[in-house]
């Protein structure tokens, strides 16, 4: 059985409770209330004439925050050294879990609404206006500077740092940036039909705007880390069928472009 909702705690009676009616009223097992006495995690604090075990309103409220840092993940371990920390540290940690929780609220939603709305179309209720086609997918996952600095950086601060920026952006601000990206790649596809070499000045003045448009919008993005994303250019298909589409060969001369500035930049 899953434990109740926290909120069911905060209704329990100030009266002491006994194992078992805590145990009905969160949908834990006696066993496992036993066994966070014995770890020490949660403790009743009194015991009946009959040496029962009784919880006390200050065991529940410790409880209801053991069971609430179970479900959003935590290890065993990470919830008993957050239980005992200040209760600053554990603000904290909720207000990051609270954070991450609205983003994927917020993806999950967009992606429902996506799948409804092409449902209709399939169905044949409705036609989906070009103009919404693409309604939410800024929330998406699979974007492609999103995929870059996952790649990059796994799941650390910097990772972190930049979905908290992406995060604020609105529909008209992706738009925004999305359309200054794609004028940077025509001009480097312009560049490149012109026979511009890729390490010349008006190419790596390109890989240089370049950067700094990831820098800007998407993550912190010095010459050795733009470098490293221009690799993807040509390594990984996905992006080069991208750039290949707009122009025969671009992902590898932008990749050119982008380590000659780099290199200019010592990196």
């Amino acid at each position: 059985m899953r434990p109740a909702s926290t909120a069911t705690i905060h209704r329990m009676s100030t009266h002491p409770l006994t194992v078992g009616r805590v145990a009905a009223l969160t949908g834990l097992t006696v066993r496992a209330l036993h066994h966070y006495d014995d770890i020490g995690l949660v403790s009743p604090s009194m015991r009946s004439a009959a040496g029962y075990r009784l919880y006390t309103d200050d065991d529940l409220r410790r409880l209801q925050q053991v069971l609430l840092f179970r479900e959003l993940g935590f290890a065993l371990e990470s919830v008993r050294d957050l239980i005992d920390a200040p209760p600053a540290r554990r603000r904290a940690a909720l207000t990051e879990q609270r954070a991450a929780l609205q983003s994927r609220l917020r993806h999950g939603e967009a992606v429902l609404k996506a799948v409804d709305a092409t449902l209709q179309t399939l169905d044949g209720d409705t036609t989906m206006h070009t103009e919404h086609l693409f309604d939410g997918f800024d929330t998406f996952h699979n974007g492609e500077y999103a995929e870059e600095a996952r790649r990059r950086w796994g799941d650390g601060e910097a990772w972190k740092a930049s979905q908290a920026r992406t995060r604020s952006y609105t529909k008209d601000d992706w738009a925004r940036i999305q359309a200054e990206a794609d004028a940077i790649t025509r001009a480097f596809a312009n560049a490149m039909q012109r026979g511009k070499a890729a390490d010349g000045e008006a190419a790596m003045a390109l890989a240089e705007s370049h950067r700094a448009h990831i820098d800007r919008h998407h993550y912190p993005c010095n010459h050795a880390m733009h470098a490293s994303v221009a690799a993807m250019y040509t390594a990984d298909p996905r992006f080069q069928a991208h750039y290949d589409r707009q122009a025969d060969g671009l992902a590898a001369y932008i990749e050119a472009a982008v380590c000659a500035n780099a290199a200019r930049h010592g990196a």
